[in-house]
């Protein structure tokens, strides 16, 4: 049985995008282009998915430590960078390699499938795209259906191979390892770049007899790169567009679907509610039953059903309970939790706290490295001051606690069960379940100072 790796190039400088961030790290809807190419490939390959990383190398290993990564030093090709790569996976015993580039952030499953189906067998298979304006890629030559070479567009010279069809290398391979490492060392550069090209393979393969296949793709926009910024932002729009519909094919309610964006990692179950304009990244689930209103972002975070997240909410990795209310004009910051039917009002920020089942928090506070249990009530203006230029300190209520309006809780401290601590009050010191806390200066009124 064959043993089958997936192998990512991302060696490139990508000059034309004028960014010192490596090409394959610029980002569609939130996400490195290259995280778009992995969700693509991992469904089919598992583990057995490698990259190869050349310019700020560090910089992609970094980003992407789970990934097996072999280097190319110096960036002299694609056929180079397959030769870099070639030892090490014989050395993991796979027998068979798919190569696809890692600037195709469009690159879906479906396709990788279906190419890997019709691939089947082959000694050498490659993807073709058809295009009405090819541009830089590399031109397929055809005797009838046979597939004959691919010249970069550079070197393609019409006298020597007829007029260009339009179609070109797609940049996806599939190969038998075997074939691929007697034919490697016949490489050479002598082309205008001065680099070493997969492509060459495909002439190569068909002089020495071995079964290659040029498998058409059609019009496929998934297979494109990413090149210039210009592309870049065309490719995000069909990326945007492309979660979208998927997104309302499969039950999901958008509304003003045109200015909303859902990243590739995300997750929005059927029966979820969308307004746009709204942003949700990284790998957040919304749940069924959830609505989501216009102007909010999320990112890394869990909005369970019935939950509602009213407009220009933000919330990073927190979780949101069910039935519970969020917004308009809250904060949520990485470690916030909302249990069910819990509330967060407008101008709220949570950080690192738990918020207990039914709590609420309904106006302008911050509540931070804080757990507040079930049924507690939080007023308008209440901090809790968790940090004292060094450290941070937690802060303990209990449950059905009445914290008053413009309350300054100095952690650590803790207000126990059925509390109740006065409005205006700095409190230092825990305040016992069942007591009440007042920590305010007398009132004093003094005559006023005439004119």
């Amino acid at each position: 049985m064959p043993k089958n790796a997936a192998l990512i190039l991302a060696a490139g400088k990508g000059t034309r995008m004028h960014s010192d961030r490596p090409k394959v790290l610029q980002t569609l809807l939130g996400e490195p282009m290259l995280a778009c190419v992995l969700e693509a490939l991992r469904p089919v390959f598992a583990e057995d998915v490698w990259l190869v990383a050349g310019h700020r190398a560090e910089m992609v290993k970094a980003a992407f430590p789970e990934v097996p990564c072999v280097l190319q030093e110096q960036q002299l090709g694609t056929g180079h960078a397959l030769m870099q790569a070639l030892p090490a996976l014989t050395k993991a015993g796979y027998t068979h390699l798919l190569v696809v580039n890692g600037d195709a952030p469009l690159l879906s499953e479906g396709l990788v499938r279906q190419f890997l189906a019709e691939a089947v067998g082959a000694d050498l298979a490659f993807a073709t795209i058809d295009l009405d304006s090819p541009g830089a890629y590399g031109r397929v030559v055809r005797e009838g259906d046979d597939v004959r070479a691919i010249v970069e567009a550079k070197d393609y010279d019409p006298a020597l191979y007829g007029p260009p069809t339009g179609e070109v290398n797609a940049g996806m391979y599939y190969c038998a390892l075997d074939a691929v490492e007697s034919l490697l060392p016949r490489l050479d550069n002598a082309n205008k770049s001065g680099e070493y090209y997969i492509t060459d393979l495909i002439g190569l393969a068909v002089a020495e007899k071995y079964d290659v296949q040029g498998v058409r793709c059609g019009r496929d926009d998934g297979l494109m790169g990413v090149n210039s910024p210009l592309e870049l932002e065309r490719m995000e729009e069909a990326l945007r567009e492309r979660r979208v519909h998927d997104l309302l094919a499969s039950g999901v309610i958008i509304h003003a679907a045109a200015s909303v964006r859902v990243g590739p990692l995300a997750h929005v179950e059927a029966g979820a509610e969308i307004t746009g304009p709204c942003e949700i990244y990284g790998r957040s689930r919304v749940l069924r039953g959830a609505s989501i209103a216009s102007h909010c972002v999320l990112r890394d975070s869990v909005v369970s059903g019935g939950a509602r997240i009213h407009s220009f909410s933000h919330l990073e990795g927190a979780e949101v309970g069910e039935g519970a209310l969020v917004g308009p004009y809250a904060r949520l910051r990485p470690g916030a939790v909302l249990e069910a039917q819990s509330h967060v009002g407008n101008f709220v920020e949570l950080k690192k706290t738990r918020l207990g089942q039914g709590a609420k928090a309904n106006h302008l506070s911050y509540l931070g490295d804080a757990e507040i249990g079930a049924g507690s009530n939080i007023g308008a203006g209440t901090i809790t001051c968790n940090y004292d230029g060094k450290n941070k300190h937690l802060t303990r209520i209990g449950q059905r606690a009445f914290i008053g309006s413009n309350t300054a809780l100095v952690a650590p401290v803790s207000v126990g069960d059925e509390a109740l601590v006065g409005a205006g009050s700095v409190i230092t010191h825990d305040v016992p379940a069942g007591e009440l806390g007042i920590a305010r200066e007398k009132q004093k009124n003094l005559p006023r100072r005439k004119p």
